[in-house]
């Protein structure tokens, strides 16, 4: 882990957050004393719904002649 001062951070954040977007975590220390640990957040990855292959499976390569538009409007009764 790397370590910084309070000083250092204050003067050259984006150096500090350079490492830190890099993986690593700084300790920061004042009159080398540690305070605190600023560490890269843990990200996920984002799993996206397969709505399109959903799709494909339900209705396969048939094209619907109603819209959902079109349902929806003729069940509001502006059609």
């Amino acid at each position: 882990m790397k370590t910084t001062s309070i000083r250092e951070l204050k003067h050259d954040t984006s150096a500090v957050l350079a490492m830190v977007a890099n993986g690593e975590s700084v300790e920061v220390r004042r009159r080398n004393v540690p305070v605190a640990v600023i560490s890269p957040i843990k990200t996920s990855k984002v799993v996206r719904r397969d709505f399109r292959g959903r799709l494909k499976a339900i209705y396969g390569e048939r094209i619907l002649t109603v819209t959902g538009t079109d349902l929806i409007s003729e069940d509001r009764g502006d059609r």
